[in-house]
């Protein structure tokens, strides 16, 4: 199993026993810094194997990883240095080597020689940060328990063992990318981890390496259906594509899967329960996000109170997966009603299915009438014209908020055209007031679209 190969990077390939040997020789030069149990580690680092081996070396030393994405600017590295209070650095980013001192993933790695661990369930392991859609993201604390919940979830989910393969293309930084490799690890199976997304590359390691799971947010969703030479890759080795991270658009998985005959899976989770939903692998329903992996309940937006099949509310999850809490610690009482961890997403149970209708702070309440963007978007990505869309609510002096819909094109067409499309379909309060045609849709790398972006480009400013 030691000298099994688990990971690939560009020419580099690894196998377990040098994943543990050079996680265990950055351990000891951690420790030679002063890295102790308890503290937390602050790591901001590219998409590479020393992140690997980094987030590794922190657990060995009983530390828990501060993960802070390679995007993000100096005011959000600070905001999250600040918030966890992390002790020490490491990475590959000269903005946070500028805030506190910081090994350099670019140095050499000696290997250690490796040792059985063991980490306290209630220990933490991990700090990711919330999207971060509205205000300054907070961070999301998981056990070293959660996380072996979340993992185990993960990989039933997936049907995962030690003959699968899979490519890591989205930021390890975020939820799913570290879920992704640590599962990954845990099967004993094989993965390429990738310096950053690139269609062609993609494609190309499916047809090479004989990938047989492939995860898309939804940019890479939209890159794969629009791609022109799709077709031509071979694509036979991939058991299912799985569909994260937002809900799914059929009419673009439908694409895919006409081109190329594979099929999709749909799951749902977060960064506080990463796990939440999937679709059995032989029975996918992509108007759904699959079935309950923990124990999930719908409740009254207005009573609070558990509302019975079909009816809309807030997506409740009960589960040995969700965080532990958040930083700042005075915004974890309002995230878990009676140990029900509060979503925010509105969606309903239908015969043992979850579908989500929208984010319950996105809803667009028009004349009394709430508006779901994501059932309009559904609609607009319908025509042929639109690569991509995102819905969201303005001020209206007469009908309290108006729905906007900001619009990318692959080819020419009119604002008319699609609202006739939009009248068709829904019913008129649903109708965009606007329609706006932008370059792209601004998203984090998760594929959620930042609509308080869209809302200041609109004209409208953030307290609005």
């Amino acid at each position: 199993m030691s000298d099994v190969r688990v990971l690939a990077f560009e020419d580099r390939i690894y196998t377990r026993s040098q994943v543990d040997a050079l996680s265990a020789g950055l351990a000891g030069t951690l420790a030679s810094r002063g890295v102790r149990a308890g503290q937390r580690i602050a790591l901001m680092s590219s998409n590479r194997p020393e992140f690997i081996f980094a987030v590794h070396a922190i657990w060995r030393l009983g530390a828990s990883a501060v993960l802070i994405s390679p995007a993000w600017k100096a005011a959000d590295i600070g905001h999250a240095l600040d918030v966890s209070r992390a002790d020490h650095a490491v990475g590959d980013s000269p903005l946070l080597a500028d805030l506190m001192p910081m090994l350099s993933l670019d140095d050499p790695i000696s290997p250690g020689e490796p040792s059985p661990v063991e980490y306290a369930a209630d220990s933490d392991a991990v700090l990711v940060f919330s999207s971060g859609t509205t205000g300054m993201p907070k961070a999301v604390r998981h056990t070293h328990g959660s996380l072996a919940a979340s993992i185990r979830h993960w990989r039933q989910a997936l049907g995962l063992t030690a003959v699968d393969r899979m490519q890591i293309v989205t930021p390890p930084s975020h939820i799913l990318g570290l879920l992704n490799i640590a599962t990954v690890l845990d099967a004993g199976a094989w993965m390429r981890l990738h310096r950053r997304f690139d269609i062609d590359t993609m494609l190309q390691c499916i047809q090479d390496d004989r990938i047989t799971v492939e995860m898309a947010v939804a940019p890479i969703a939209l890159a794969i259906a629009s791609h022109p030479k799709l077709d031509t890759y071979d694509l036979s080795s991939l058991r299912y594509i799985m569909w994260c991270a937002t809900p799914v658009t059929t009419s673009v998985a439908e694409a895919v899967t006409e081109r190329t005959g594979v099929g999709w899976i749909s799951a749902y989770g977060t960064s506080e329960v990463p796990v939440i939903a999937c679709c059995p692998r032989d029975m996918a329903r992509l108007d759904t996000v699959g079935r309950p992996i923990p124990a999930v309940r719908i409740v009254s937006t207005d009573t609070g109170e558990p509302v019975g099949p079909g009816a809309v509310g807030e997506i409740q999850v009960r589960s040995e997966s969700a965080m532990a809490g958040y930083l700042p610690a005075e915004a974890t009482d309002e995230a878990f009603d009676d140990g029900w961890y509060r979503t925010g997403d509105l969606g309903f149970l239908d015969d043992g299915w979850l579908r989500i209708t929208d984010r319950l702070k996105e809803m667009v309440k028009v004349r009394g009438f709430q508006v779901a963007p994501a059932e309009v978007e559904s609609v607009l990505h319908g025509h042929p014209a639109v690569a991509d869309c995102a819905v969201f609510g303005v001020p209206d002096e007469a009908d309290g908020e108006a729905v906007i819909a900001a619009v990318t094109v692959a080819e020419p067409v009119s604002a008319e055209e699609l609202d006739a499309l939009v009248a068709q379909k829904l019913a008129s309060y649903k109708r965009p007031r606007d329609i706006v045609f932008v370059p792209e849709i601004p998203r984090l790398p998760s594929g959620k679209a930042l609509r308080r972006v869209l809302k200041e480009q609109y004209g409208c400013t953030p307290d609005q």
